[in-house]
């Protein structure tokens, strides 16, 4: 069923837009599956699975953070990420940087947008988006790459479709504002229920989970 799945979201996901299969909570033989069936990013949230997955799969996975990410729990995610997806706070981004300087690695980070009225969601406004990047030479190791957010949880699609068209906007300020972060090109927006709406406005990257692997195992 996974193999099922995994191919008819390829099939209908437009060109150019990369599939980031979300894999947390589910186990190694479901990861598996996915990777013998061609899939190369997985996306989890948590930084102890994540490092249990990371040093036991197949070496050439490229694995996503894309959850809280604490700065107690760096060392489980930074030394085995491709990107960090959920940058969230300065203060993580500072602990990031300071983690990459002691270790020699640039990371690839996207930062988080927080939209919407819900008061749980992490993430920067477009404000404080603008600002870190208008900073972003104090962070020497750190390679910004873009921008990942969330539409309201909500059936409504116009409403989703505002929440994408929001992000999608302060996406394409900040390209046209910075435009000497020349790699500053990955918007990832959507998710198992509304990632069709999220190609339609703009999203480099979709991370889905549920409709690839079922419900999730707790």
């Amino acid at each position: 069923m996974i193999a099922f799945n995994l191919d008819k979201i390829k099939e209908e996901l437009p060109s150019g837009v990369k599939l980031v299969a979300v894999s947390k909570f589910h186990p190694f033989e479901a990861i598996l599956e996915a990777y013998n069936e061609g899939q190369r990013a997985f996306g989890e949230n948590r930084p102890q699975e994540f490092a249990a997955k990371a040093v036991q799969l197949p070496p050439d996975i490229e694995w996503h953070f894309i959850g809280h990410l604490q700065t107690n729990k760096l060392k489980l995610v930074l030394p085995y990420a491709y990107m960090v997806e959920s940058i969230d706070t300065l203060h993580l981004l500072e602990a990031v940087n300071n983690w990459g300087e002691k270790n020699n690695k640039v990371i690839s980070v996207l930062l988080e947008v927080h939209i919407g009225a819900e008061e749980t969601k992490q993430g920067f406004t477009p404000s404080e988006v603008k600002a870190v990047l208008q900073m972003a030479g104090e962070f020497p190791f750190v390679h910004f790459r873009g921008l990942m957010g969330m539409a309201s949880h909500t059936e409504d699609e116009e409403a989703i479709s505002a929440d994408f068209q929001t992000i999608k906007a302060l996406f394409d300020e900040c390209r046209a504002q910075y435009p000497q972060f020349t790699d500053f090109d990955q918007l990832s927006i959507g998710m198992s229920d509304d990632w069709q709406i999220a190609t339609r406005y703009g999203s480099t990257e979709v991370r889905i989970g549920t409709a690839i692997f079922g419900s999730r195992e707790y």
